[in-house]
């Protein structure tokens, strides 16, 4: 019966880094949990250097793949990140606030979720806010928990139209940047470069 006092306490992070919601944002990119701290690159959303976020958004907007890391080193210039989003309109806001890692890493399977965001709060922040991105199937799973419909489902490349204070969005599954994920990077850029000529970004 007291078997439960030998269980070792499940230590519950809250998401280190805080979202980005510039005002004039009309698009939102979702994920779920960053890496642990030794494998982040800097202090700022998608840090795993492996992680190939930031090299699709470079190869879309500025044409380099490179153009967000710093040269001669292993890590990104989240300062740099940062103006360029707030600059083109485009906020970030993880999925999950509070979690606990079952098996200690980022893993999607392994991560359970103790408080998600709040999405009605986040949307009224950004009043031109139309498209939400998630990029990873956790993320997915809680922003269709905000679509009214219990059944709905995402596969990636999938877009899923809904109303939420009577304002219609539109929530896409794009391919995960991890390495994990076992697509080139150059489909990686072609899925994000569809998605934001749709949104009228490129």
């Amino acid at each position: 019966p007291f078997s439960h006092l030998n269980r070792p306490t499940m230590h519950i992070e809250t998401h280190p880094f805080p979202p980005v919601l510039p005002e004039h944002a009309t698009v939102m990119m979702s994920g779920s949990f960053p890496p642990t701290a030794d494998k982040r690159s800097m202090a700022f959303h998608y840090p795993n250097y492996q992680n190939d976020m930031w090299r699709v958004y470079g190869a879309i907007f500025y044409d380099d793949p490179k153009h967000f890391e710093v040269a001669g080193e292993k890590r990104f210039d989240a300062a740099r990140i940062r103006a360029f989003l707030v600059a083109r309109g485009i906020a970030i806001c993880p999925s999950v606030r509070r979690a606990i890692r079952e098996k200690g890493n980022a893993a999607d399977a392994h991560l359970r979720i103790i408080e998600t965001l709040d999405l009605p709060a986040v949307v009224r922040q950004m009043p031109q806010l139309r498209h939400i991105i998630t990029t990873g199937g956790k993320a997915t799973d809680v922003l269709l928990g905000f679509t009214g419909d219990a059944k709905a489902s995402l596969k990636t490349g999938e877009t899923l139209t809904f109303r939420l204070d009577d304002r219609e969005l539109s929530l896409t599954r794009l391919p995960s940047t991890s390495r994990a994920y076992p697509l080139k990077l150059a489909q990686k850029i072609a899925a994000y470069r569809a998605f934001f000529q749709r949104c009228g970004l490129v």
